[in-house]
């Protein structure tokens, strides 16, 4: 008698919560139709055309890896080097620059100064593009403001070259780390400085040894971010130096406006996975570096 009530409680109670999970469930469900149509299906014609090579002369379509074979030869592997090495510089000295000017602005008594500075840092670090291209092309091209008064063009300055572009990147990567490493500076706790100082540490002791080994994961994180924002940036670099430095976006952007050699249509499609599959490489470093931060400076 008692099992026969116990169970009659039981079995009510379980279909009320599977009543209460079920609406959770279907609240989601929109946003897992959006993410299917907006990224599964542009993700599976990637793939498929990656894969994908057409007969000229019967005009069948056949499944082969000659597309990625030629994305990682010639002129495209140049174009992907050149672009992990711009990304990989521009990240490293906005990753150096970064910190001590989010320390600066952590450390300040002023907070307007504070929030001016961290709410430019979110509009500059959004700012790219043409519009970003154009003010320095103004300031820093070859008839430039600055070029002009400066005498630049004289001392051998070129905008339009590989350092000019890292120049240019720079303009929004150093706010992005700013942004980015803020947090793990304010996770620092004062009490580690005081201990340090009160075992007579100096302040370059502190950040060599405590401060920089519990940073190093939010600034390995933020160069990793940094590099994946310099990685996809296409249309700066398209509007500043063209074609003259090698670039994945830019060869992906020649491919698809149909400057390629007959039956290599698909190239731009293998460019565009190589750059996935480098960027989900970023992302595997990313994530356990961040959850690695999060743990220390909880």
């Amino acid at each position: 008698m008692t099992a026969t009530l116990t169970r009659v409680d039981v079995t009510p109670a379980a279909s009320v919560k599977r009543r209460r999970r079920a609406p959770g469930w279907l609240a989601v469900l929109p946003l897992l139709a959006f993410v299917a149509v907006a990224f599964g299906v542009p993700a599976l014609a990637m793939l498929n055309g990656a894969f994908t090579v057409k007969n000229q002369t019967t005009g069948a379509t056949s499944y082969t890896t000659a597309n990625l074979t030629d994305s990682l030869q010639g002129a495209y592997l140049t174009a992907l080097l050149g672009s992990v090495k711009l990304s990989a510089v521009s990240a490293f000295i906005a990753t150096v620059l970064g910190l001590p000017l989010a320390q600066a602005v952590v450390t300040s008594r002023f907070r307007a100064l504070r929030e001016a500075v961290l709410t430019a840092s979110g509009v500059l670090a959004n700012f790219g593009g043409v519009p970003l291209a154009f003010a320095f092309v103004a300031t820093l091209g070859n008839s430039g403001v600055l070029t002009r008064h400066l005498g630049l063009t004289d001392k051998g300055w070129s905008l339009y070259s590989f350092w000019g572009l890292v120049i240019v990147y720079l303009y929004f990567l150093i706010p992005l780390m700013v942004l980015t490493i803020t947090p793990a500076l304010d996770g620092l706790r004062s009490q580690w400085r005081e201990a340090a100082r009160n075992n007579g540490a100096t302040n370059l002791q502190y950040w060599q040894h405590v401060a920089l080994p519990v940073l190093l994961p939010s600034l390995l994180g933020g160069f990793v971010l940094l590099f994946g924002s310099a990685f996809a940036a296409y249309a700066t670099a398209a509007a500043m130096v063209g074609s003259s430095i090698p670039l994945v976006t830019l060869q992906i952007a020649d491919a698809i406006s149909g400057n390629v050699l007959v039956g290599q249509e698909n190239v731009a499609l293998a460019l565009s996975l190589d750059m996935v599959l480098i960027a989900g490489l970023v992302m595997a470093v990313y994530l356990p570096l961040q959850r690695r931060s999060a743990r220390w400076l909880a």
